[in-house]
């Protein structure tokens, strides 16, 4: 179970979330939707133990750093990093391999299972640079089921990628929910988290609803949340930078 007390959260000295409380159970499956500078990726890369509570506090229970896997926006990834395919996959292994081993025939193995079942094989040798917006999600979803996490976080996993990426990608998550893992998303698609995730955590920068999906994605919460984007327009000119 992952908690968290009255987080209140800030980026780059602005505030993004607000006195946030709530858990998600083990073995959820849960949406974090709002409008765009909700806090939703903010909030991800704090579950993350990458941003430090403004106030507040996330607990983990007993969950260790390797036991988290954290997939960030893909405008974050640099792929013009010389690495090959296969390499970028056999980088989720480091927590099996250790700072100074080698890959051992487990590791190899994993990796190569696991871009078989993303639709990538034979595409080992190929660089980063060489994929298509949607191979690259495949092989970071692949690098993601070699860390076999208990959690796993994903910042706008389905964005800008083909519709077929999209369904091979959800089945995956439908897998990892069946296999008691924690897995938590922002995702935009109303009707894909309607459709796939029984949790949802709706935000504006605070807490609008988070419980079961049909109970949170009304059309008053949703009008409510809108109400609150529209807010931060009109203050935009005294603000220096929006928060994700």
């Amino acid at each position: 179970m992952i908690r968290l007390d009255n987080l209140t959260l800030t980026y780059d000295r602005h505030p993004a979330v607000h006195h946030l409380s709530g858990e998600f159970c083990a073995g959820s499956l849960t949406a974090i939707v709002g409008p765009n500078g909700a806090g939703k990726s903010t909030l991800l890369k704090a579950i993350a133990g990458l941003l430090p509570p403004s106030s507040g506090k996330v607990e983990r229970s007993s969950l260790k750093k390797g036991d988290i896997a954290y997939l960030p926006q893909q405008a974050e990834i640099d792929r013009s990093f010389p690495l090959s395919v296969f390499d970028m996959v056999l980088m989720g292994r480091w927590k099996h391999i250790g700072s100074f081993g080698g890959a051992g025939k487990a590791d190899l193995y994993a990796a190569s299972h696991a871009l078989e079942a993303v639709g990538l094989a034979g595409f080992e040798r190929r660089m980063l640079h060489q994929l298509s917006a949607g191979q690259m999600q495949r092989v970071l979803f692949a690098r993601l089921m070699v860390q076999e996490s208990a959690v796993i976080l994903l910042d706008e996993p389905f964005n800008a990628i083909d519709a077929r990426t999209t369904a091979d990608l959800l089945a995956l998550v439908t897998r990892w929910h069946a296999e008691k893992r924690t897995v938590i998303a922002v995702l935009h698609d109303y009707e894909q988290v309607r459709a796939r995730f029984p949790e949802t955590l709706l935000m504006a920068r605070e807490c609008l609803g988070w419980g079961a999906t049909e109970t949170v994605l009304t059309p008053h919460n949703l009008l409510k949340a809108r109400a609150r984007s529209e807010a931060w327009d009109e203050d935009a000119p005294h603000c220096h930078q929006a928060v994700a």
